[in-house]
């Protein structure tokens, strides 16, 4: 009853952004709004190898999987064609993994190994929005700015010593600092305003933890996965809903 109910919400909405009226004609003279953000990401990385390398690593391939995020919308309307906005805090689940094949050069036989790296962020972006003047209950805009992360499932502290390969994790991080592009179209409803947009952030830090430093003060080797990448930085597609009221 409660998903019927929101379809209701959403045709009844959705109706009047085509009739002959503006709905929320006044919407640009408040100077803060509020909302929410329901937001499906993709997830991987842009990763660079470490060569040499081992002589038997034949391939590193990044796969993502599709999952999701939330977020609370503050938007500060600077005029009617800037704002700053606000999803304070967005919580972000992200699930990607790294597949490794190695050749044994005696039998040349392959191995594959598959390396889960899922993390859970809590993000704090700060996102800057350019739109165009309003046509009727419809406008364009763009979005750019930078996002803070903190992963609250870190595996900063699996201790790699002593575990067969299979078990062996890759650490990463704990925290990330990326750029946020890209841009999408608000919807002015009866009610409210839907906005829909789409944006790449670009991780601006190496992610891979167990460097050869880290692992000198550590007392820890790194894993034959870890001595295999150069540098792993985060990249993240989202399509994102916005409600604004």
């Amino acid at each position: 009853m409660k998903n019927l109910a929101v379809i209701c919400l959403l045709l009844l909405n959705l109706n009047s952004f085509f009739s002959q009226s503006e709905n929320l004609s006044q919407f640009d003279d408040k100077l803060i709004h509020f909302g929410f953000a329901l937001s499906t990401n993709n997830s991987g990385f842009d990763l660079e190898r470490n060569f040499p390398g081992s002589d038997s690593l034949r391939s590193v391939l990044v796969s993502g999987k599709t999952s999701f995020s939330l977020g609370v919308v503050t938007s500060i309307n600077v005029n009617p064609n800037f704002k700053i906005r606000f999803i304070l805090p967005t919580l972000s689940f992200l699930e990607r993994a790294i597949d490794y094949t190695f050749v044994d050069p005696a039998t040349n036989l392959e191995t594959v190994y598959k390396k889960p790296l899922n993390s859970t962020y809590l993000d704090f972006p700060l996102l800057f929005k350019f739109r165009t003047n309003r046509i009727h209950n419809f406008a364009v805009y763009g979005i750019t700015g930078f996002k803070y992360g903190i992963d609250m499932s870190s595996n900063i502290d699996v201790n790699n010593n002593g575990v067969g390969e299979e078990e062996k994790v890759v650490k990463l991080e704990k925290t990330d600092f990326s750029s946020e592009v890209g841009g999408g179209v608000d919807l002015f409803l009866k009610y409210f305003k839907l906005g829909i947009e789409i944006k790449l952030a670009s991780g601006m830090r190496n992610l891979l933890y167990m460097t050869p430093d880290k692992a000198r003060n550590l007392g820890e080797e790194p894993s034959k996965f870890e001595n295999a990448i150069k540098s792993l930085k985060s990249r993240v597609w989202t399509l994102s809903f916005t409600f604004e009221g």
